[in-house]
């Protein structure tokens, strides 16, 4: 109780907002601001426009790679069919020069054996009749073919192209041939074996010459591999290992003669090619790395990326080198007003320059005059406020306002008993001093409790405890507990004083509950928060019939708390402004303080 309201611990200052990144490092920093703002909309733009060429110009290339791997592979499927058609157009030729009989079977050999890569020839007669005259031929003398009795072929068909074999007759892989002859009738008249060389028939290939690196087939319709081009490991058929992509390559050779597929991966990494013979089931195919296909496009991805990372950088370190001062003016403005919400009040320097920041720091200096000011005008009068009147205005502004609700509240006044003839043995130094002492603890006391401080009154003090939070029955349990603690504590304060060889204190306390107007009271001038009614005149009355060290309490607050509150007597007493007798008691006691206190 000794602790004078003067020297009461001052509340900590509250937080500023982003208190917790002094430095302005966090995402609301100016420098962090500009950059998101700035350099994010930049890095989305090119790499939108870099993703957006991308993929146009790959669809390009990959279009061109089709094109041109189609056109390829046609030039070498034409080569192939070329030489296959080679036979059969010898033995249209020999048909319409000489006609077909058993007459002409060596003549025929000996002719079809001399066209470029046929091996061997084999020729058999099927005829069921004898020949007949032929027509002569326009242009043909009597004298050949005219009498030999030879028919000529309605139709020569090519039958069978069988796929490349050893033969060990030639020594080398070959291909055959078989034609089937029928007369004008379309009997079959005879049948055409040619043997032709499977080398032969891929001789000036490019597909398997200019792809060194890639792999390029010729497969039959089964996907066995008949030939095989560039590096890679000779294999007997497609996706014999399980290879997913040559598999898929292979079902679209049976469904379409020709096309081009793109392999797994972005960018693809193998791209394949087909085109179908049409002298022969076979088609050829050709598989290229995607790395090759769409290395352009790869190489100019690269480049764009690096350059997009410059372009951003540029970016970036021109926003650096710029906000580097506005944000250190701003940091230290910001630091400043840290140091000045935790009650240092420190200037900050003022900038030579002459922009905005100039005028920001000589707002900021001025303002701190004005808070240097205030807070000294606060030191000296902020003691005549209770601390907890000011605390809920400055958390309710409206408060602020004249007037006020009408609302339940408990009431408590103090007052010293024989305090005038105290006065009068004592000098006005040692009247002070206790009377400092005694109302430092009071006020300790009712701080503690709760209570809101209206007035003192001389030596007597006039509290209230609002209901507003917790309702009139917690008001009324709090002023009793305060009242019991204030007996309490004036009993400690005058073993002190006994000590000191100084006067003991006796007090009288009053405690009532009923509907008061709490708001500001006064004028706009000045004004006091505190409680105006009735019951604020009763209180005084219950007070005064309190002796020294006594607790008096109204039927209103024992109604309040009911069988809590422990009474040590009860009488009627005629009180100054009230009719009748009114019923008061003395309080000894009340069950839940302890909660209170805890």
């Amino acid at each position: 109780m000794d602790q004078s309201p003067a020297q009461a611990a001052p509340n900590p200052p509250p937080e500023l907002p982003h208190a917790a990144d002094p430095a302005g490092r966090g995402f609301a920093s100016l420098k962090l601001r500009l950059i998101m703002y700035l350099v994010l909309p930049v890095a989305l733009v090119l790499g939108g426009l870099g993703v957006a060429g991308f993929f146009y110009a790959r669809d390009y290339l990959v279009e061109e790679v089709r094109t041109r791997g189609q056109i390829t592979l046609e030039r070498a499927a034409h080569s192939i069919d070329m030489r296959l058609a080679q036979p059969g157009e010898a033995v249209e030729l020999l048909n319409a020069l000489e006609g077909f009989g058993p007459a002409s079977l060596v003549n025929w050999k000996e002719h079809l054996a001399k066209v470029p890569g046929v091996e061997r020839v084999s020729l058999e007669w099927l005829g069921e009749r004898e020949p007949q005259p032929r027509a002569m031929m326009r242009g043909q003398g009597p004298g050949r073919g005219a009498g030999r009795g030879e028919m000529g072929m309605h139709r020569i068909k090519l039958a069978q192209v069988t796929n490349p074999r050893y033969d060990t007759a030639a020594g080398q892989r070959t291909v055959n041939l078989i034609f089937d002859l029928s007369d004008e009738g379309g009997k079959p008249a005879g049948r055409l074996e040619v043997v032709m060389r499977f080398g032969y028939l891929l001789q000036g290939l490019e597909v398997f010459t200019k792809w060194k690196t890639d792999k390029s087939f010729l497969v039959d319709e089964t996907g066995q591999v008949l030939a095989q081009g560039g590096d890679e490991k000779r294999v007997e058929r497609l996706g014999e290992d399980g290879n997913e992509f040559e598999l898929e390559v292979l079902q679209e050779i049976l469904k379409k003669p020709a096309g081009t597929l793109l392999g797994p991966g972005h960018p693809a990494e193998e791209v394949a090619g087909f085109f179908r013979l049409k002298k022969a089931p076979w088609t050829l195919v050709l598989f290229a790395p995607g790395q090759q296909v769409l290395g352009t496009i790869i190489m100019f991805l690269r480049i764009y990326v690096v350059a997009g990372a410059l372009a951003v950088g540029l970016v970036l370190l021109l926003i650096l080198v710029i906000t580097n001062k506005v944000a250190g003016s701003v940091r230290t403005v910001c630091q400043a007003a840290r140091r000045v919400a935790a009650g240092e009040y420190q200037e900050v320097p003022t900038p030579k320059s002459r922009d905005e920041f100039r005028r920001l720091a000589d707002s900021f200096n001025t303002m701190v005059e004005g808070l240097q000011e205030k807070e000294r005008i606060r030191d000296t009068f902020g003691r005549y406020v209770d601390p907890q009147v000011a605390r809920r205005l400055i958390s309710r502004p409206e408060a602020t306002a004249l007037g006020g609700d009408k609302r339940p509240v408990a009431i408590m006044m103090s007052d010293i008993r024989g305090f005038t003839p105290l006065v009068e043995r004592l000098s006005p130094e040692e009247t002070i001093t206790i009377v400092n002492r005694y109302l430092s603890g009071l006020i300790d006391v009712i701080a503690r409790g709760g209570g809101i401080i209206v007035d003192f009154l001389g030596d007597a003090v006039l509290v209230f405890f609002d209901s507003l939070d917790r309702g009139p029955q917690a008001a009324a349990r709090q002023a009793v507990c305060c009242a019991l603690e204030l007996k309490e504590a004036t009993e400690e304060f005058n073993q002190r004083m006994r000590a000191e060889g100084l006067p003991d204190l006796a007090t009288g306390i009053g405690v009532h509950a009923g509907e008061v107007v709490v708001g500001n009271i006064g004028s706009t001038a000045r004004t006091k928060y505190g409680i105006v009614g009735g019951p604020v005149n009763l209180v005084q009355r219950i007070q005064g019939q309190a002796e020294g060290g006594e607790i008096i309490a109204s039927q209103a607050v024992l109604d309040a708390l009911g069988a809590q509150l422990a009474v040590s007597r009860a009488f009627e007493a005629h009180l100054k402004g009230v009719e009748g007798l009114v019923k008061l008691y003395s309080v000894a006691g009340l069950a839940s303080c302890a909660e209170e206190t805890a």
